[in-house]
């Protein structure tokens, strides 16, 4: 398009010098605002109470405000003050019940609502401010935090206040605050990846985020699977039912999203009634089951999912050659009468040879029985409207990886070669390493979303998602092979061992860290990585390669606890720089209301500066003052004539 011809479009929106004067003196207000508050965090894996809590709690930004307005209030107020702000609709009855003054109480709440509005308000444009404002309380809201000197020089808003109490909308006024104030806490929330798998509530997790104002995804491999389920590709479907029969959480598929599991137990209890292995009992307390009978039936699910599932991948791999994942077709080197299989040309003892629908004259062809339940579970995810819409909002609002205001977000590697060098993978497109890797890999994506489900074209970009999901060159996954098989029928753990990416091997180099930004075109910034729980209580830090890389995956996902030693991380970058915030372990949403808990216990501060940040020094600044030079160059063809205005 000419330049000509777009101001011409411009023209369209700013008809006049007027409205193109207007729009220029608006948008270079909006450059001198300071920046926004942005939170990171990674590997959430179904924790929705913990979840929700952070999106609540700001990641400690709201009480940490408390504290700077309000240095005099007492820690137990504070405390009181931030559960308020973090659960209004909960814990302001319980609140009403123990204080002996009411009206004194609201006329202290509300103002200090007032004055924390006020504080996150200021960063923001009015127009955008007023957009956020809650629908019902727009006005009043509106004309309380308007700057105006609260005191006996100015009492309008002591009666405005008593007015709201005397007609008794105190209750919802507060509620509205609250709600208010959490959304100007946070400007934007960015997740690198791993929402689904391990915990409970991964569609609750995806209810919060489709609504919300202001998110983005960076794919983690455990999302990637269950995008590819939801878009009808049968051996992710095999795999997304395996990790919830694996983990006993199956909730999040029946109650969630409505897929069926009863033909799959009948299924089992038809075929696998008999079998007797232990490596497919669920990974959680016998007390967790409802009882003795459901431990046993998910135990024989899980064993016919995965059989399945070890079909269908097969299936992709004979007809993918390109993913050059031959390595991984097991079912046909087993040996039932000899209870032996060949792994990588050794052959090892099984610890199990109970195959009952397993042809050892096509091991990977579905029988009728195996068709037909696998055309229902099919049927199940395709029409499974929350389930299809948390897919399409992931895809909407997802990406390999995202450049962000000096930050590079992805969450599993970039792959690298032995020598720390970009590794070149093929996967049907020619060699392509580094970011044009990822960009090719982005595209795929959007494809299998988009594109005719039927053409060739589409149907390879869907068998890609489960290649990212498992494949020995996904960036999302990062490693040489998923041993699955190994770990459910060997007992050596040698062969249950899954070589890491190079990546891993260099990424504590600066050096290393240094080019991969560049590839990405920053010559400084940080990266934000998740994917590998850093050990805390071994040791291990989250700041890498003399903090030119930061891993935020701290155990957010209770599975990983024990392990990282910490309930996960978030990392907050605001006005100031970077600061590291690690959590304690979130018991329930209903005790942290009772007892006024918060989970954000320390805070490591990282590349922090005097001098705060506006909306000038970021990407959203550049795009600003690139359209301030567009408007300005319209005025001027408005003021030669070379334009008409019109009005």
């Amino acid at each position: 398009m000419s330049h000509h011809k777009y101001l011409q479009l411009l023209s369209d929106k700013y008809p006049n010098r007027l409205e193109a004067a207007k729009e220029i003196v608006l948008l270079s207000s909006v450059l001198s605002l300071t920046k926004g508050t942005e939170i990171f965090l990674s590997d959430i894996h179904g924790e929705h109470e913990a979840f929700e809590h952070v999106l609540r709690n700001g990641s400690g930004v709201i009480k940490q405000k408390i504290k700077e307005l309000f240095p005099e209030i007492g820690v137990l107020a504070c405390n009181r003050l931030a559960t308020l702000i973090y659960y209004p609709a909960e814990k302001l009855p319980m609140i009403k019940e123990e204080v002996e003054d009411l009206p004194d109480f609201y006329r202290l709440t509300l103002k200090c609502q007032i004055a924390l509005t006020r504080s996150f308000a200021s960063i923001y444009s009015t127009k955008k401010f007023r957009k956020n404002l809650p629908v019902g309380f727009d006005q009043v809201i509106g004309e309380l935090v308007a700057e105006r000197e609260i005191g006996q020089a100015n009492d309008y808003y002591d009666h405005l206040i008593e007015s709201i109490i005397e007609i008794k909308q105190a209750d919802p006024l507060i509620i509205a605050f609250a709600k208010l104030i959490q959304r100007l806490a946070i400007h934007r929330i960015h997740i690198i990846g791993d929402v689904y798998d391990r915990g409970p509530g991964a569609e609750f997790i995806m209810d919060e985020v489709t609504k919300h104002h202001s998110v983005d995804f960076q794919w983690g491999n455990h999302d990637v699977v269950w995008m590819g389920a939801g878009l009808g590709s049968e051996a992710c479907m095999a795999n997304v039912i395996r990790l919830c029969l694996r983990y006993g959480n199956t909730d999040t598929l029946e109650k969630g999203y409505g897929i069926q599991l009863l033909p799959l137990a009948s299924f089992a209890i038809e075929h696998y009634e008999q079998d007797k292995s232990l490596a497919f009992q669920p990974k959680v307390d016998l007390s967790d089951m409802l009882n003795e009978s459901e431990h046993w039936l998910n135990s024989i699910m899980h064993k016919a999912i995965t059989i399945l599932q070890f079909k269908l991948e097969g299936q992709v791999i004979k007809r993918r050659s390109i993913f050059n994942m031959t390595d991984r077709l097991l079912l046909d080197k087993i040996d039932v009468e000899r209870k032996e299989v060949q792994v990588d040309g050794q052959v090892y003892t099984m610890k199990d040879n109970f195959f009952p629908t397993l042809d050892p004259r096509d091991p990977y062809a579905l029988s009728e029985e195996e068709q037909v339940l696998i055309e229902g579970i099919k049927e199940s995810f395709l029409k499974s409207e929350r389930l299809q819409r948390h897919v399409r909002t992931l895809f909407e609002k997802g990406s390999m990886y995202l450049v962000s205001n000096g930050n590079l977000l992805y969450h599993g590697c970039i792959p690298l070669t032995v020598d720390g060098q970009f590794k070149a993978v093929d996967l049907g497109w020619g060699p392509k390493k580094g970011k044009a890797l990822m960009d090719n890999l982005d595209q795929q994506m959007k494809i299998a979303y988009a594109g005719d489900r039927q053409s060739p074209e589409c149907l390879y970009a869907i068998d890609l998602c489960w290649y990212l999901w498992a494949g020995s060159d996904s960036p999302l996954f990062g490693k040489d092979k998923m041993a699955t098989f190994e770990r459910y029928f060997l007992e050596e753990k040698s062969t249950h061992k899954e070589t890491k990416d190079f990546y891993y091997t260099y990424r504590d180099d600066p050096a290393t860290c240094q080019m991969i930004l560049e590839e990405f075109g920053l010559k400084e910034g940080v990266i934000l990585n998740g994917h590998v729980p850093v050990s805390v209580k071994k040791g291990e830090s989250p700041v890498k390669a003399d903090g030119k890389l930061i891993v935020i995956d701290g155990g957010f996902a209770k599975a990983y606890q024990g392990k990282t030693g910490i309930a996960g991380f978030t990392l907050i970058h605001n006005c100031f720089g970077r600061q590291i915030v690690a959590h304690e372990p979130f018991e329930s949403k209903a005790k942290a209301i009772v007892e006024e808990l918060d989970i954000a216990y320390s805070q490591t501060v990282l590349n922090q500066s005097a001098q705060r940040l506006k909306v000038r020094d970021l990407d959203n600044g550049a795009r600003i003052k690139e359209k301030i030079k567009d408007l300005k160059l319209l005025l001027s063809k408005y003021e030669s004539g070379a334009l008409r205005e019109r009005f």
